[in-house]
């Protein structure tokens, strides 16, 4: 089971030293994954939660694929009803081949309304036009709108819980790809639906007490919690876990220490998970 890392590409710390800082640090402790997530327009809806400046994602992770050699570099995950579809399938050809096919895009549907708003996207139409991107990216577009050679091999994980991201995932993806639920929620998930494959993203945070409760998300809690956590996912299929350290403090972006530091705790117990 590959581990990942979802790093900040948003806030306020979110400068040149600090993403080259999380880039050194993803790739040097041997985390596999080095992901980051996306906005367009960073309307009031979504500076509440990810503020300015937010960072593209392709053009981050271009960047970051110059920094490093070996990590996998990927979106958690890519709204793709901001973007063209043979836009967005040109620009995730041109980052796997420039980065010698590391690329992982993470795909999901939004939930910005003043963001889709000002983009002049339908947000009724998400669904359909996410639908519409993932037919061109695994080459099945209409004719003349196909993606270029190399879109249908790259990873496709298909974020979001709900019926019609399931059904998406099963159709389209490599893997389903929730954010933030419960171990519960996610064994229940798999249980009844047949997917592809399994990469969740989970909410990580080492506390030096254990974390109590139905409704604490995975990841979350004493060390051994979390690596309890990683042992049930690998269980359950995981092929891939990635570990997101932000929890809604934009300030927190400027002082990523901490987050390094329980991220070294998770990888020198790396083999207890494999």
């Amino acid at each position: 089971m590959q581990l990942g890392v979802n790093v900040p590409n948003f806030g306020p710390g979110a400068d040149p030293g600090v993403l080259r800082g999380w880039a050194r640090t993803v790739e040097e402790l041997g985390y596999d994954l080095l992901m980051v997530s996306d906005h367009v327009a960073i309307t009031p809806d979504v500076a509440e939660r990810y503020p300015e400046p937010f960072h593209e994602p392709f053009t981050t992770l271009s960047w970051l694929a110059g920094l490093t050699t070996r990590v996998r570099l990927g979106t958690t995950v890519l709204i793709l009803p901001y973007r063209d579809p043979l836009l967005t399938a040109r620009m995730a050809v041109g980052l796997d081949r420039l980065s010698g096919g590391r690329l992982v895009l993470g795909v999901g549907t939004g939930w910005a309304r003043q963001e889709f708003a000002a983009l002049g996207v339908p947000f009724a139409d998400r669904g359909r036009l996410t639908d519409a991107c993932l037919e061109v990216l695994r080459g099945n577009g209409p004719a003349g709108s196909g993606a270029p050679p190399g879109a249908e091999r790259i990873p496709v994980w298909v974020g979001g819980h709900g019926p019609a991201a399931l059904r998406r995932a099963a159709r389209f993806g490599d893997a389903w790809h929730p954010l933030r639920l419960t171990l519960p929620a996610m064994r229940a998930v798999l249980a009844a639906h047949p997917l592809p494959g399994f990469a969740p993203r989970i909410a990580f945070r080492l506390t030096p007490d254990p974390v109590t409760g139905a409704d604490r998300p995975a990841g979350t809690g004493t060390l051994e919690q979390v690596l309890d956590d990683l042992r049930q996912l690998r269980a359950l299929g995981a092929q891939a876990v990635v570990l997101d350290p932000y929890h809604g403090d934009p300030e927190r972006t400027r002082r990523p220490e901490a987050a390094w530091r329980d991220l070294a705790a998770v990888a020198a117990h790396r083999k207890d998970t494999a």
